[in-house]
């Protein structure tokens, strides 16, 4: 429950999404990302495609982003038919990347 306090922090409310204050402490892969999100309770949970890129958007009015990708809900088949997921680079370009790579993760809820 203290790692739970520690990430969602003081959230922060922009339009109909409140953000968590920070990152998980580890990269993780997506399924474990989506978990992650979710064991946090009270409907968080990882944001969409769209929404990820609303964060990369706000990131400065948000504050406490790494120069990084960040996983997204969104699933999206890899080019080579493996299971994959949308993400975000925090210098902002989206892609897609294979569900097992490690890397950010930021929690949101809708209010």
């Amino acid at each position: 429950m203290a790692t739970s306090k520690k990430i969602i922090g003081t959230p922060i409310k922009i339009g109909k999404l409140e953000i968590a204050q920070n990152d998980f402490p580890n990269q993780m892969n997506w399924n474990d990302a989506k978990d992650a999100c979710t064991k946090l309770g009270d409907g968080w949970r990882l944001p969409d495609k769209d929404e990820l890129d609303f964060l990369y958007k706000k990131k400065d009015e948000i504050g406490c982003f790494e120069n990084f990708s960040y996983w997204s809900s969104t699933e999206h088949e890899t080019d080579n038919g493996y299971p994959g997921a949308w993400h975000q680079n925090f210098i902002g370009k989206q892609s897609y990347s294979n569900i097992s790579y490690t890397t950010y993760v930021r929690a949101v809820r809708t209010l």
